[in-house]
């Protein structure tokens, strides 16, 4: 139900999983929309932890906190719905409290981002209200935590895109150095 055609997140689990050996895989998915479809894929799977942040009520319309997985995957989904409006203090509060230590608890051996860079406050079609230096000190927050991999996701403001990446790839690169 989402904006794309292929799962590039869940391929890329599912690969580490099986070529390289990687037992624990976390996804975490700060797209503004719930990657409803990531979320299928892995919720009965204990290996792997999805964690979404993302505007609720908005398109698709899933993503409620209530939705933690099933079967032995019980937990291993993590949603955590903002309001429309929610700001950098709210998005960078849940992210601190909720996001950091479940990843720790969690001990991936792979870190793979989700990165939409669509909840940034010039973006058109959400309302997160976020700047490019909040998504640099996300990365900051969880880079270290297990080797990571980004995929880019959304973004529609091409100007606030462009800045948004530069700060996030950033802080990929200091945390690598």
């Amino acid at each position: 139900m989402g904006f794309c055609l292929f799962n590039n997140v869940a391929a890329g689990a599912r690969y580490a999983q099986h070529r390289h050996r990687i037992e624990r895989v976390a996804i975490l998915d700060w797209d503004v929309h719930h990657g409803n479809g990531t979320q299928h894929i892995f919720e009965a799977d204990p290996s792997v932890l999805y964690i979404s942040l993302h505007q609720y009520p908005f398109y698709p319309g899933t993503g409620a906190a209530a939705e933690r997985g099933r079967g032995a995957g019980e937990g291993a989904t993590i949603n955590i719905p903002l309001p429309a409006g929610a700001g950098e203090n709210r998005y960078r509060e849940e992210f601190a409290t909720k996001v950091v230590p479940a990843l720790r608890d969690f001990a991936p051996g792979l870190l793979l981002i989700s990165a939409g860079f669509d909840a940034h406050r010039d973006d058109p079609l959400a309302d997160l209200c976020l700047t490019e230096s909040s998504f640099g000190e996300l990365t900051r927050q969880v880079a270290g935590i297990a080797p990571a991999v980004s995929v880019l996701e959304g973004g529609y403001n091409l100007a606030a895109l462009a800045r948004s990446v530069e700060h996030h790839l950033r802080a990929l690169i200091e945390s690598a150095g």
